[in-house]
């Protein structure tokens, strides 16, 4: 007779309830090498970079030299922990619930326990950021135009069509940083490019 072997799929609630993704499952055993002390810094380091603060990747690889990580192990472990507890606050899982669910996924208790006791922390904040960013769209800052003539030109028939330079000015909702976007537009694309940009506002405020 043939025997099958297979992993038995469970559900956590930290997933959706879903099953655990294989690459998280390999990620924990790497987590299992450090201990609750520097995983708990560790953790803190990962909750401060999803709040926005950015990440010190220097005080991280100290953190994990003791368990003799590689740098792909250092980004892999990152990655983990803010799958954890990124997809944990989504779903509104109490510390206990996920500590119980790591511990069933092989990290050893008093790593569950430090990583939950950060979670349990920070749930409110990180559910806070969460939802302000997913409602926040990138804000125009500043518009600077100008409209240039031109006289000659091998490409056009029409000497002195107008071509139009835009450079826009876009703020990013988390890093706060302003990115200049500068482009050129013939006269008649940027008549079609105000008509739309009207319907578009008419549209918005009709929702309003």
């Amino acid at each position: 007779y043939t025997r099958v072997f297979c992993r038995i799929k469970m559900k956590f609630r930290f997933c959706g309830d879903l099953d655990c993704p294989d690459w998280l499952l390999a990620e924990i055993s790497i987590l299992s090498k450090l201990t609750s002390v520097k995983l708990k810094l560790l953790c803190n380091n990962v909750v401060k970079d999803l709040l926005g603060e950015g990440i010190d990747y220097g005080k991280v690889t100290k953190l994990t030299s003791d368990a003799k990580f590689e740098e792909s192990d250092v980004k892999a472990s990152i990655a983990a922990l803010s799958f954890i507890f990124s997809s944990a606050a989504k779903h509104s899982v109490d510390g206990g619930s996920l500590d119980n669910e790591l511990q069933q996924l092989g990290l050893p208790k008093e790593s569950a326990t430090s990583l939950c006791k950060v979670y349990a922390d920070n749930i409110s904040k990180l559910q806070q950021a969460f939802a302000e960013r997913s409602l926040r769209v990138s804000t125009l800052e500043k518009v600077e135009w100008r409209v240039d003539y031109l006289l000659s030109s091998s490409a056009l028939q029409d000497v002195g069509e107008p071509c139009v330079q835009l450079r826009l000015h876009r703020r990013d909702p988390v890093t706060k940083e302003t990115t200049p976007i500068s482009f050129s537009v013939s006269g008649d694309k940027f008549r079609l490019l105000l008509r739309d940009l009207k319907q578009a506002h008419t549209m918005m405020e009709n929702l309003e």
